[in-house]
């Protein structure tokens, strides 16, 4: 039986980091996304940056943006643009629509395979704090295109009434 769920895998070796998304990746992975993010903005040596999508069947709009903060976290530390590996076409056509290649390169085979990669664990959130990433992804989307502008607008302003009725309670 296929396992549809989303993992995460990473590695990193003499210098490239690679983040590989597989199954159906979601809000529910956000966290993780997240504090790949974080980590990856601290760590020294990182030369080149792989987000390997070969093996997702599907990248949520919360997923996107998360990988859009993944590559601005390392912007301006590596000598190239991070690389994003898609060979399929819908999530192909997803990231351009997207304005992914204003932050990625995009090709559909990695320069270099890294031998091994390990699941990472998936950090667990809350409710609140899951609201607060969604939020927080589809900004970064929409400061990324002007059609992410449009599509993302309403969602982003229900979450942000959403998120000052939560804190009037």
């Amino acid at each position: 039986m296929l396992n549809h769920e989303g993992r995460i895998k990473a590695a990193f070796e003499a210098g490239v980091f690679v983040l590989k998304l597989c199954g159906d990746v979601r809000l529910t992975l956000c966290a993780t996304l997240d504090s790949q993010a974080q980590q990856l903005a601290e760590t020294p040596g990182l030369t080149t940056l792989i987000i390997d999508l070969r093996e997702a069947t599907n990248v949520d709009s919360t997923a996107l943006g998360f990988l859009a903060k993944v590559a601005m976290a390392v912007e301006g530390r590596l000598a190239e643009r991070p690389t994003i590996v898609a060979d399929n076409p819908d999530i192909q056509r997803m990231l351009d629509v997207m304005g992914f290649a204003r932050y990625f390169t995009q090709v559909e085979a990695p320069i270099t395979e890294v031998c091994e990669l390990c699941d990472l664990p998936e950090i667990p959130c809350d409710v609140e704090e899951t609201r607060r990433r969604i939020l927080e992804s589809h900004r970064i989307l929409m400061r990324m295109s002007e059609h992410n502008r449009e599509e993302f607008q309403p969602l982003v302003e229900m979450l942000e009434a959403q998120e000052a009725a939560s804190h009037h309670h």
